[in-house]
């Protein structure tokens, strides 16, 4: 059988740094604004190549998101770049007030999301960041599965106007999409056909959920593969077509099972078309710090752990 995945890897800040860097080139109300992690993010292009576009508001997130909300107002396009987990939890209280509340024209890369950290340790690791900002009105909540669709996805947040919140990883990931490929918000994309069961994916758990199911393919299971990059808002209607399709449902995400991706999907399937669902993702515990194959088995979100929700899901149906 032919994998869909690509052999060639990238990380998903080589896309985001090249297209950061046009877009200060190309339009002048865009600026960077720096939570003094550049050399992480790749931020720092903008300050090596475009200096006047850069801002670096140093490790003070609150007042940098406040900053962005004053810039706003004044028809900058302000993009904010810090963890994700410093912009979903140590500057919130600014991003709804001051942002998401008048529906103001921020962009906020959340980087080093998820578990994957470069043995950063936990309070560097993001597994809450989808739940918080999906609750906020107003917000665009979007994750990217590769290094194209975040040039993709950057591209569609210049465009939009109001507050984009993107969540991205460090390390290298398998490339999904083609240079052809066009970020639609609140759409779905499938990624593989199947008839037994669907995964439900998102961010960087997209390509392990390609993984497990051309797994399964090998022993007779058959599995759709649903990339979810638009988290909010939702592509409802794919769910639900979904649902009435395969009657099986498994939802991946490199983040809590409480509030993200999972959570999203079951409040869909519940009130418009019950069916079996399995969510993957961390449960409700802790994080630390460790090597990235043995985090991904030790928090059960390897592609292994997605291809046993399956055969878990089916048993339901």
């Amino acid at each position: 059988m032919k994998t869909i995945l690509s052999a060639e890897k990238q990380t998903m800040r080589d896309g985001l740094s090249k297209t950061m860097l046009r877009l200060s080139q190309e339009d002048e109300n865009v600026y960077v604004l720096d939570g003094d992690l550049g050399t992480s993010t790749k931020a720092d292009v903008v300050a090596d190549n475009n200096p006047e576009k850069f801002l670096q508001m140093g490790i003070a997130e609150q007042n940098m998101m406040s900053a962005a909300a004053g810039l706003a107002t004044t028809g900058i396009q302000p993009w904010t770049f810090s963890f994700a987990a410093f912009l979903s939890k140590r500057s919130i209280d600014q991003i709804q007030v001051q942002i998401a509340q008048p529906k103001l024209n921020v962009k906020m890369i959340g980087g080093y999301s998820g578990l994957l950290t470069g043995l950063t340790g936990k309070t560097h690791q993001s597994l809450e960041d989808i739940a918080i900002f999906r609750t906020l009105a107003n917000m665009v909540v979007l994750a990217p599965g590769d290094s194209k669709e975040v040039e993709k996805v950057m591209e569609f947040a210049h465009q939009y106007d109001g507050p984009v919140y993107i969540r991205v990883a460090r390390d290298a990931y398998p490339i999904l999409f083609d240079d052809d490929y066009t970020f639609e918000l609140g759409k779905a994309v499938t990624l593989k056909e199947g008839t037994d069961a669907t995964i439900i994916s998102t961010g960087t758990q997209t390509s392990r959920s390609v993984e497990a199911a051309e797994k399964l393919e090998e022993e007779g299971i058959s599995v759709e593969v649903l990339h979810m990059p638009s988290i909010k808002p939702l592509d409802t209607e794919a769910i639900v077509k979904a649902a009435e399709k395969t009657g099986a449902i498994v939802t991946a995400e490199e983040h809590s099972i409480i509030g993200g991706l999972g959570s999203a999907v079951a409040e869909t399937l519940v009130e418009e078309k019950p069916v079996p669902v399995v969510r993957v993702g961390v449960k409700d515990r802790n994080s630390e710090s460790g090597p990235n194959e043995a985090m991904l088995d030790k928090y059960e979100i390897s592609p292994n752990h997605v291809a046993d929700a399956v055969k878990q899901v089916l048993k339901k149906k």
